[in-house]
């Protein structure tokens, strides 16, 4: 592209060159031949025409082949930086891309941690609930028993002293008369006894 920008403006600078002697000689009819250097000289145009190629050979080996040598340099420099600039965007966008998963990844792990850790904790409050109630309902099936066997043994110790003052009664009454008084004085005493034999309770 800037070769040819190049070729374009040397191509110009040629015609405006070989167009001046004949712009100068139509010009030279109506003004004094002294005021235009071209007015009707070829020689001095066809000097003009080789100094000036001449110059733009010199020019395009010396000037412009370093010129042109120097913005292409650039223009591959720009290209290289945009390419560049262009692949790390595309680098930048695929490790956002991968952060981005990576995150939602980190987040759906931490999510399945706290639903599992809630469900852990559920387990352990039932799993603990259920000893609970199971201690709960041995301690008390052991304290029926221990009330039962407890009843029982009163019932029969009260079954065993009950039989033996009725003995003891059956004994002196069938042993001599009873008397009113004798009457309740016996039965103040199977009372006492009664209540001195039985167990107390605290």
């Amino acid at each position: 592209m800037i070769e040819r920008a190049l070729a374009g403006l040397t191509t110009l600078l040629v015609a405006l060159v070989l167009a001046a002697p004949v712009a100068a000689a139509e010009g030279g009819h109506g003004e004094g031949a002294a005021s235009n250097p071209f007015a009707g000289d070829i020689g001095n145009a066809l000097w003009t025409v080789i100094i000036f190629v001449l110059v733009l050979v010199v020019l395009g080996k010396y000037a412009w082949g370093p010129i042109l040598k120097n913005l292409q340099a650039r223009e591959n420099f720009i290209f290289e930086s945009l390419e560049k600039a262009k692949r790390d965007r595309d680098e930048a966008e695929a490790r956002l891309k991968q952060y981005e998963e990576r995150l939602a990844s980190a987040r759906a792990e931490a999510s399945a941690i706290v639903d599992e850790g809630r469900r852990d904790a559920g387990v352990e409050k039932r799993r603990i609930e259920d000893e609970a109630r199971q201690e709960a309902d041995r301690t008390l099936e052991r304290a029926k028993r221990e009330i039962q066997i407890a009843t029982d043994t009163a019932t029969k110790e009260l079954y065993t002293l009950s039989a033996r003052l009725s003995t003891e009664m059956a004994t002196r009454i069938v042993g001599r008369e009873l008397t009113a008084q004798d009457h309740e004085r016996l039965i103040a005493e199977s009372i006492d006894a009664l209540n001195a034999r039985s167990p107390r309770v605290s």
